[in-house]
């Protein structure tokens, strides 16, 4: 596993072993935090083993163990309590925690599980080992490029220096939101990995993607509005490495890794031979894929060369005529799992967040010292640096920045004296976020 270890192999076939689908109303339990550390020491562990450019265990345990699907229905479950039950939660009037960790836990659970997939599904053995779930994983992936198509006529995602929030449960939700904008670019990146496998695909995976949610299409409106890219200033931004990075002149025209993605998606869906006999090129599908030509520059092929044969693609489907809707009666598979976690819990989403309420989210400060030890335990230093995209960014000159504000923590600076003439912009949030660290 190289030369850093956070799990021994005999360690990580235990966690892997153990891995199970915990109900709704159990989110949070004793039970459940237990397997949201060893989610975050394995996902730790696969970042480690990919880095090193060696053997990777973990995706072989998840695979040997048959776990991918557990870890889609775990994901999907997660995603139906942060929009069923944690709004619900956050309404109760009798509710008014003093640490938002224990909620923090469960709201963070799919970003890491999202992140974990990311990591492993670069190995086409592992879509195979998702059996019928990929259907699920599919609907999980358009859900949140869809929202993020969406966002994107806002505004784009939120910006944290703007919360104005005092509690902190506000200040919770202001991090969900924040973090549904990473969790939909990690969903982007699983998706284009699923396209990598589409000869070997179900039919009914086929047709999910390509008639039911016409993914071609809705990947040419994210790179229409690029949601990871931003003017700031007159300058242009990427949001890479979990945050907005500047970008310079001279790399302006270099691919980013997410646009990258969407290209090659789009390659898999288009050109290759079960996905063309399948894609139904109606006059809307025609219209909108003809816009890619304008993307389809000389620099872009340079760093991207197969994407000479789609351009070729596109040439001959503008002489085309556009193929009429298919109506032929096909029986296929369809997901389960969002439709069984709904039936199962429909109408007890209330009773479901005050029992949490009462016996999750309350916890004493003896629990409260146990959990953060345990934790302390789980997020090593050194594994943190070793799995960290890069060293912080000074956030007045984006020099590297060894120095953080004392107040709040959430700043990092490269000297005294940038913190200094970057306080009047800072110092609006500063407070208000060291006052709700305080209040947590």
């Amino acid at each position: 596993m190289g030369d850093l270890e956070l799990l021994l192999p005999g360690e990580a076939d235990v966690l892997v072993r153990g891995l199970c689908s915990f109900p709704l109303l159990e989110m949070g339990s004793e039970g459940w935090t237990q397997q949201h550390e060893n989610l975050e020491k394995l996902n730790m562990q696969a970042i480690l083993d990919a880095t090193a450019s060696q053997g990777e265990p973990i995706q072989e345990l998840l695979v040997t163990h048959g776990k991918i699907p557990t870890l889609v229905e775990e994901l999907i479950a997660v995603e139906m309590w942060k929009q069923k039950v944690f709004p619900v939660l956050c309404k109760l009037e009798d509710f008014t925690p003093q640490n938002t960790f224990p909620i923090y836990m469960v709201v963070h659970h799919e970003a890491s599980i999202i992140n974990l997939l990311e990591t492993v599904f670069f190995h086409k053995e592992v879509c195979e080992s998702a059996e019928d779930t990929v259907l699920d994983l599919v609907d999980y992936c358009h859900r949140k490029l869809t929202l993020l198509v969406a966002r994107t006529g806002h505004g784009g995602p939120p910006e944290e220096e703007e919360s104005q929030y005092s509690t902190p449960m506000q200040e919770l939700q202001k991090q969900a939101e924040l973090m549904e904008f990473e969790i939909a670019l990690k969903a982007l990146s699983v998706l284009r990995y699923i396209t990598d496998c589409v000869d070997s695909l179900s039919l009914s995976t086929l047709s999910r993607m390509l008639s039911t949610h016409n993914l071609p299409c809705l990947l040419v409106e994210l790179l229409e509005h690029s949601p990871w890219s931003r003017r700031e200033g007159g300058k242009l931004q990427r949001f890479e490495g979990g945050r907005w990075q500047t970008v310079a002149p001279t790399e302006q025209q270099k691919l980013s890794k997410l646009d990258g993605q969407v290209w090659i998606a789009l390659y898999n869906l288009l050109l290759s031979p079960e996905a063309r006999a399948r894609y139904c090129l109606t006059s809307f599908a025609k219209g909108q894929l003809l816009k890619l030509r304008a993307f389809l520059t000389d620099t872009l092929l340079d760093q991207l060369p197969n994407l000479a044969d789609l351009q070729s693609f596109l040439a001959h489907l503008a002489l085309a005529e556009p193929q009429p809707p298919k109506k032929d009666l096909v029986f296929e598979q369809i997901p389960e799992i969002w439709e069984r976690l709904e039936r199962e819990n429909k109408g007890k989403w209330k009773a479901i967040a005050k029992h949490q309420l009462r016996h999750v989210f309350s916890p004493s400060e003896q629990d409260l010292r146990q959990q953060a030890r345990r934790w302390a335990d789980t997020y090593r230093l050194d594994v943190l640096e070793a799995v960290a995209p890069e060293r912080p960014r000074c956030a007045y000159c984006s020099a590297e920045a060894s120095k953080r504000c004392s107040r709040c923590q959430k700043e990092w600076y490269c000297c005294r004296e940038c913190q200094v003439k970057h306080w009047e912009k800072h110092g609006k949030t500063c407070v208000p976020a060291a006052q709700g660290d305080r209040a947590k």
